[in-house]
């Protein structure tokens, strides 16, 4: 049996909607953590998405993939990691990995992240690198069940005057 790619190189043709989408969806987790407030938050989640992907697709050790289903009929969600080059030598960073509502709670995100790690070994990475904000529960379960450990942890207090 012939095993489907999980992960694709994104198509230009869907770029330009991943990044509107995705602007937006890094502006609500900032404002839900408190990270941000309401006001500007898609101006500040726009400029960050214009400083890491300068050159769009072609950004150099930025990699952007849909997901496909496992059947391979359909693209389902994307993945974005980002190489860094760090003393101790190359990790890949997910910065962005999100599956449509319509298809979440199918293993979608389970399947990309075990295709991550022979992706990003391929590209020279020794360890893969995320970021979970603390009220998403399921997202934090899910990568601690594929083996991603805590490095570290903010945290903040609220200082009411």
């Amino acid at each position: 049996m012939t095993m489907l790619p999980v992960l694709v190189p994104m198509r230009l043709a869907c770029y330009a909607a991943w990044v509107e989408a995705s602007v937006h969806g890094y502006a609500e987790l900032n404002v839900a953590s408190g990270r941000w407030p309401q006001e500007g938050a898609i101006a500040r989640s726009r400029a960050e998405f214009e400083r890491l992907l300068p050159q769009g697709l072609a950004t150099p050790d930025q990699h952007i993939c849909e997901i496909w289903s496992a059947d391979g009929a359909q693209a389902v969600g994307s993945l974005w990691i980002a190489l860094q080059r760090h003393p101790a030598g190359i990790g890949a960073y997910v910065f962005d990995i999100k599956v449509l509502p319509a298809h979440r709670r199918q293993g979608h995100a389970r399947r990309a992240l075990a295709a991550l790690e022979p992706f990003a070994a391929a590209l020279g990475a020794a360890s893969i690198g995320l970021h979970v904000h603390a009220h998403n529960a399921g997202a934090r379960a899910l990568y601690e069940s594929l083996g991603y450990g805590v490095t570290g942890l903010n945290m903040q207090k609220a200082l009411t005057g």
